[in-house]
């Protein structure tokens, strides 16, 4: 097994509605400066849009502002909801903030599935495949090609150049966001690397790596992609007792909001969100002491093969001190073991 394991943390984006945001973005900067103390090598930053009852700050100008808080940490947009999204605007958005932050972006890429997202872009949920692949090979050639004369199903350009290009040459690594296997078979030919969704047990998440070894195998791919990764719930107390009692109301919340949005409906057979939760806490996250942490943490390496392990350690309404003291105590007593 390679020794060269990545760390990632995700920004806390989402926060309640009656919640100061000015003082949980200065927050969110705090986090991500310890963050890079800590050892972590990457920070993540999702997308969502109509979040209330949540506020909901959007990845793009977040990780711009992280690069400002920074020197090393690479700044992902994990994920962009491609299938939303023009391709233009995302191959000139997404170029800038590769300038910004000096060449650390990752440009991370999903299809999307809550119908209500849809519906406001006018977007036909049917066409999200198609319409995020014709996209996504759209946005690459806007930042490869000189000019780009495209006659798709959903977008046309003739002789167009964007006015901006990424720093990284030829073009910054995308990574593709999937739960089902379609997706994720089509990942190891359309992207730079798998981010494999943390939602499933870790038996699944094992079969999926099969799965996507596989098709790496038959895409003529050697090695395992640099940026391979997967991303886990996880919360590092001092304790297990204390651990769980930190964490688990806020994953609780967190999960009735997933399973009433439909994003279990995008999982594999028989990985739905509705059990009793204590049974889903089981099987899917890693909350516990530094030792027991670790240890899981190792396990799912082992299990999945992954390069890149992301986590994380905030959700909707937990106390700023609290995820500091988490991301801290990774940093000290996990990524070493690790």
């Amino acid at each position: 097994m390679s020794n060269d394991l990545r760390f990632g943390l995700m920004a806390p984006v989402e926060h309640r509605e009656d919640e100061d945001i000015a003082e949980r973005f200065r927050q969110l900067l705090e986090i991500a400066r310890l963050a890079e103390q800590a050892g972590f090598d990457y920070m993540d930053a999702p997308q969502h849009y109509l979040a209330a009852t949540s506020q909901y700050l959007h990845c793009v100008p977040t990780l711009a502002r992280i690069a400002a808080e920074t020197q090393r940490l690479q700044l992902c947009t994990n994920i962009i909801q491609l299938t939303l999204h023009n391709p233009v605007e995302i191959a000139e958005s997404l170029a800038t903030l590769d300038i910004v932050s000096g060449g650390r972006l990752v440009a991370g890429f999903g299809l999307g599935y809550n119908p209500r997202e849809f519906s406001a872009f006018g977007v036909k949920r049917g066409t999200r495949l198609k319409r995020f692949l014709e996209a996504l090979d759209v946005v690459k050639r806007l930042w490869s090609e000189p000019a780009v004369t495209h006659d798709g199903e959903f977008f046309q350009l003739e002789d167009a150049r964007i006015g901006i290009r990424p720093l990284q040459s030829p073009r910054p690594a995308i990574i593709i966001a999937a739960s089902g296997d379609k997706m994720i078979r089509r990942s190891a030919t359309i992207g730079d690397a798998l981010s494999l969704a943390g939602h499933s047990t870790i038996d699944g998440l094992a079969r999926q790596a099969g799965v996507y070894r596989e098709a790496l195998s038959e895409a003529g791919v050697q090695g395992i992609p640099r940026h391979y990764r997967l991303m886990l719930e996880t919360y590092v107390g001092k304790d297990m007792e204390s651990a769980r009692r930190i964490a688990m109301p806020h994953l609780a919340r967190k999960y009735r909001s997933y399973s009433s949005m439909g994003q279990d409906e995008v999982l594999p057979a028989g990985q739905q969100f509705s059990p009793d939760f204590e049974e889903l806490a089981r099987g899917r996250f890693v909350i516990g002491d530094p030792a027991y942490v670790s240890e899981r943490m190792a396990e799912y390496r082992e299990a999945t093969g992954i390069r890149e392990l992301g986590v994380r350690m905030h959700w909707i309404g937990m106390p700023h001190a609290d995820v500091m003291r988490s991301v801290e105590l990774y940093g000290e007593k996990v990524i070493p073991a690790l």
